[in-house]
């Protein structure tokens, strides 16, 4: 058979159960037509290479990522980010730039809440420093934030405001009036005011450079989660990837999604995804996913638990409750779409795993819903082996499991639970799927995109002075427990098959299998057998997609 690529003399890591490990590889048509040993290529003809003992692998599956929220975060000004002593050392800061910067049309600042040392800000202390200009006081991991009685009247967002999610987003209030903060979906129209008028030479400026991004190290699907409260701006950029693809410059697929992140528009949702499903159905652009925010995040404590965070007795709320999901599932099951679940709090997943149970039970051998919950950063002990139950996908984001979280979180989860999070090898062990994603909401320089960084610090628990992150991210105390590290073989097949898996896609990717897409990486390095601690540091040397060399 005459063949476009003939590979021969290569340490081949195929992801693949049946056949882990091989020599040689032929692609014809932009397809794998034989993975083995180097006797076998003699019924194929054509050029030759000899990779001289280099260590190849399957493209990489990035399954939860969020392609069209950075896109808004190249153009949104953040604001300057401080790190003050206290609610005082804050308004002192604040007052003292808004003095020095006269006549700017809003002023932006960014810090991390812990620094406020529980004490809290009002729009009438922003008002105090900032009465006739809008103020806008980010939380780190903008999910949160604090405004002065200017943007509170622009937005819209007066005492009888209802809130999004009572519990989850909403609109703290004291007195029965709103006090300039809100937190989740309730203070995202803040953080992404202006996005709407993105013009698509932006848009597509951003994406592109992610499409470059995705080539050089790799990357050659993902799942896209969304962009929540903003589904019009994320259908546009959909329909600009739709051209991009059409253009043949989309050289990662993506399996994309619609967002739900409130009960009340449920059905709205369903029919929406729906929508989307038939819309974008292009060669490297699908979706099939409805997504759903079911809490928040645990350093400002809008993460869902079963037990009380330990400085404020609250558990927080999740978004939906077992019996919406199962009702959300059996809907998805109809129509043949799937679900993918932000779970950061025990409850959250616990949910979940309930909402399935009730489905399957109804349903029967009938259910054929893919269900993945996100994140995962602190699991129940009787939840840990539902997954494996359930069919449920667990999908981490390695490159948090550092020792850099423990000492923030210890005040808020007591000891034992700071020290005993992302529990990916006890669920691993249990037979459950496990993938593993970057999550990131901003492009930025794309330092903790990287899937190397993601298989270090999974395989280290920790930052390390040879890890390719800036300087003041290494952690070099290891995150407990010790037992939960990974081997860089259950790295490869979190970032490679089981991802596929998880989109629905292992008929065509994920593996080095005769008859699947053509994507395979060259490395000069065998990850096999590379040092865990500087893993970060390794690039492709070569990167195919679709049997042609890309990168």
């Amino acid at each position: 058979m005459k063949a476009d690529k003939i590979i021969k003399n290569a340490k081949v890591f195929t992801a693949d159960k049946n056949q882990p490990l091989a020599s040689a590889l032929v692609v014809k048509d932009g397809k794998f037509v034989y993975v083995g040993d180097e006797a076998g290529l003699s019924a194929y003809e054509g050029e030759v290479t000899d990779l001289g003992g280099k260590f190849v692998m399957p493209g990489i599956i990035d399954s939860h990522v969020h392609v069209t929220i950075p896109v808004a975060f190249d153009y949104a000004d953040l604001g300057v980010r401080f790190e003050p002593d206290g609610k005082k050392g804050a308004m002192d800061f604040m007052a003292g730039y808004v003095k020095e910067h006269p006549g700017q049309k809003c002023y932006r600042f960014l810090l991390e809440r812990h620094f406020l040392k529980g004490e809290e800000i009002t729009k009438e202390d922003l008002d105090a420093i900032c009465p006739d200009t809008e103020l806008i006081l980010l939380e780190g991991e903008c999910h949160s934030n604090w405004v002065n009685s200017k943007v509170l009247e622009r937005v819209g967002i007066a005492d009888d405001t209802p809130d999004p999610v009572p519990g989850l987003a909403y609109y703290v209030r004291k007195d029965g009036h709103v006090t300039g903060n809100s937190f989740e979906t309730a203070s995202w129209p803040i953080l992404f005011d202006g996005v709407n008028d993105l013009t698509e030479d932006q848009i597509r400026v951003s994406l592109e450079r992610w499409v470059e991004y995705a080539k050089k190290v790799g990357v050659s699907a993902v799942f896209d989660a969304g962009f929540p409260e903003h589904n019009p701006v994320h259908e546009r950029m959909y329909d600009i990837l739709c051209k991009m693809d059409k253009e043949g410059k989309l050289s990662t697929y993506i399996d994309g999604c619609y967002v739900l992140t409130r009960p009340s528009k449920m059905q709205e949702a369903i029919e929406e995804v729906k929508r989307f499903s038939r819309k974008f159905n292009s060669e490297h652009l699908k979706v099939h996913t409805l997504k759903i925010f079911m809490d928040g995040t645990l350093k400002i404590e809008t993460a869902a638990m079963v037990t009380p965070y330990v400085d404020t007795g609250v558990t927080g709320t999740t978004a939906f409750q077992p019996a919406q999901v199962a009702e959300i599932l059996k809907a998805l099951n109809e129509a043949g779409l799937d679900l993918h679940v932000h779970t950061v709090g025990e409850a959250a997943s616990r949910v979940v795993l309930d909402g399935v149970e009730l489905a399957r039970k109804e349903l029967g051998d009938k259910y054929h819903v893919k269900v993945t919950c996100a994140h995962l950063e602190v699991q129940a002990d009787e939840d840990l082996e539902r997954f494996a139950k359930l069919g449920v996908f667990a999908n981490y984001t390695p490159w948090w499991h550092n020792g850099g979280g423990p000492g923030v979180l210890t005040p808020m989860l007591g000891q034992k639970r700071a020290t005993n999070m992302y529990r990916c090898k006890t669920v691993w062990n249990t037979g459950a799927l496990v993938a593993w994603s970057s999550d990131n909401v901003a492009y930025g320089d794309f330092t903790t995109w990287s899937p190397y960084l993601g298989m270090e610090i999974g395989m280290t628990r920790t930052i390390s002075e040879k890890t390719s992150v800036p300087a003041y991210c290494i952690s070099p105390v290891a995150n407990p427990p010790a037992e939960e590290r990974m081997s860089v073989e259950e790295m490869l097949i979190g970032y490679t098959i089981n991802g596929a898996r998880q989109l629905g896609i292992e008929d065509k990717k994920g593996s080095i299998t005769p008859g699947k897409d053509a994507d395979f990486l060259v490395f000069e390095k065998d990850l096999l057998t590379a040092e865990h601690e500087g893993f970060s540091h390794n690039l492709p040397e070569d990167v195919y997609f679709g049997g042609k060399k890309i990168s």
